[in-house]
């Protein structure tokens, strides 16, 4: 077999039927061996940036390994932000990109690089293959280290001419590997001991139980405890039913704020997340002095990596919340007591925001609060929203009900850009449900090619660009820099507005196939949303909103 046949049938044995990717020269062997291999389908984009971005969160929507290949040292670089961010969601990803011709490699070919030490910083592994005999092993080996726990983003180096070279070395294939870990006794025995102990217990949700489909099995145990429930500020999946009466909301985004946030209880168990993403430095820890901190995870590396933990346990998260929720030995009738009072305070949180947009309700151009409502009320009931809104996050958590692991996608890192690609990656992947992507105009700038690619493939997506014309979080950032370092400012924020000339979703969409809508007022909002679902086309819907206030 050649290199190039090696590599796609390593492909079909992992279960991959689809590759992300834009084309270049140095991928020919891939790109022309295609018609050859049916059973794998290509999404093509318009900036390797995209794919990766869409690859990501197929790769979180649909659980298997994605595949993207990349075109040499330019278009690595250009998706290395999006690997990055690939890499803090703990996507499974094999990310490939064509190398130059190896006998070539000393006279610095055009578009030449270091491509392995490009990629290394931001994978968990990055290779170049020197030889056909290599391809299989090496991938073999790729798709096993992308899935280890906590997975993340692989890289390998295809060059040109070993993909034509011959190998009687057979295709790459997975094993069968059992690597649920059942959690140590003794482990949940002092963890079921700490958390009885505890009169104020609260549990901060990541995303591996979500990714572990573990959510049921957190609510059982929350139910019994009667504790309360937390995300991380930044979180790419719905690990717990936002509506019910134990979700709290988000964490800040530094130590002093969750430290605040956490002030009345007397014990945290973090499960499943690398915890905590901070934006500002704050002096101390995020748990108050006295408070008992338990973790479960389920690879070793990050247990207790960033403070020291009264209890840790290394095993697969939904074992190891079933094995708690049987261990702990809690009086009911005061586990009763907990949720009824958690019952009565999700109940007065929801009348407040409820006050909050009918406070803001004339107010024009439309309120956050208030687009989100009737973004809600036009969204069909099953829909999936991959969200990119930043400042507009608080409200649609408060607005939207998530109930599974597959209702919510986001990116991590805080790159941005990532909410219009990953929209992509989540259609190809929820294909039987209707597809949301809420962003803002600053944001979606990033990535707006992807609205070619959802026009070429056809995919039914709902783009919303929620447009306040600025960079509002940048805004409020600033604000928030010259109160911690004590900048005594009157400034304006410079170059934080987009405007002049001010962006034309509309006009974009249009020019890349997509039909669109631009609703100024927000009675219009909920009609346009409606109708755009009931196309069964892709479209844009672009909304004036209030800038910061």
């Amino acid at each position: 077999m050649r290199g190039r046949q090696v590599l796609m049938q390593t492909l079909l044995n992992h279960g991959v039927d689809r590759i992300f990717g834009n084309p270049g020269t140095t991928e020919s062997p891939l790109i022309d061996s295609l018609l050859d291999y049916p059973q794998i389908d290509y999404v093509v984009h318009l900036h390797e940036g995209v794919a990766v971005g869409a690859a990501n969160f197929y790769a979180q929507a649909s659980g298997k390994t994605a595949f993207v290949n990349l075109h040499v040292a330019p278009g690595l670089g250009n998706a290395i932000g999006m690997i990055y961010g690939a890499l803090k969601n703990n996507s499974p990803m094999v990310v490939t990109a064509g190398q130059q011709d190896t006998r070539i490699r000393l006279r610095d070919p055009v578009l030449g690089h270091d491509l392995v030490a490009m990629a290394a910083p931001v994978t968990k592994w990055s290779v170049q293959v020197e030889r056909a005999d290599e391809i299989g092993p090496i991938l073999q080996r790729a798709f096993k280290i992308a899935n280890e726990a906590p997975a993340g983003p692989v890289f390998v180096a295809l060059p040109i001419d070993v993909m034509e070279q011959e190998t009687t070395i057979s295709p790459g294939a997975p094993a069968t590997l059992f690597a649920a870990s059942r959690p140590d006794p003794a482990g949940v025995e002092a963890m079921a001991r700490l958390l009885a102990d505890a009169k104020r217990p609260a549990v901060i949700a990541g995303d591996d139980i979500a990714r572990a489909g573990a959510d049921k099995a957190l609510v059982a145990l929350v139910e019994k405890i009667g504790t309360t429930v937390w995300f991380e500020g930044l979180r790419g999946r719905n690990s717990f039913p936002t509506d019910h009466p134990a979700y709290r909301g988000t964490l800040a985004f530094d130590a002093p704020g969750v430290a605040r946030q956490f002030a009345t209880n007397d014990l945290v168990l973090m499960v499943g997340g690398p915890f905590f993403e901070e934006v500002w430095y704050g002096p101390g820890s995020p748990f108050v002095p006295g408070t008992k901190v338990l973790q479960i995870e389920a690879a070793p590396s990050r247990l207790a990596y960033n403070f020291a933990v009264d209890a840790g346990l290394v095993a697969d998260v939904g074992a190891a919340l079933e094995a708690l929720a049987q261990s702990v030995a809690i009086d009911p009738a005061e586990a009763k007591r907990r949720n009824e009072a958690h019952k009565e305070q999700k109940e007065a949180e929801d009348a407040a925001q409820k006050a909050r947009v009918a406070k803001a309700w004339s107010r024009t151009p439309t309120s956050m609060a208030r687009a989100l409502a009737a973004i809600r009320a036009g969204a069909p009931a099953d829909v999936v929203v991959v969200d990119e809104t930043i400042t507009a996050n608080l409200d649609l958590f408060k607005t939207f009900t998530f109930k599974g692991p597959d209702d919510y996608f986001s990116g991590r890192g805080g790159g941005i850009g990532q909410g219009v690609a990953g929209a992509i990656g989540v259609a190809v992947a929820q294909d039987k449900r209707p597809v949301l992507c809420v962003s803002g105009d600053g944001s979606s700038m990033y990535s707006i090619q992807a609205l070619w690619t959802a026009a070429h493939h056809d995919l039914p997506i709902v783009f919303v660009i929620l447009a306040n014309r600025e960079y509002r979080v940048l805004k409020h950032n600033i604000d928030a820099y010259r109160t911690r370092f004590d900048v005594q400012s009157n400034k304006p924020y410079m170059h934080m507005d987009l405007t002049g000339p001010a962006l034309g979703f509309v006009d974009l969409a249009k020019g890349m196939g997509l039909g669109g809508t631009h609703v100024t007022k927000a009675d219009d909002i909920k009609a346009a949303v409606a109708a755009a679902f009931k196309s069964g086309k892709p479209h844009l819907i672009e909304i004036e909103i209030e800038g910061k206030r």
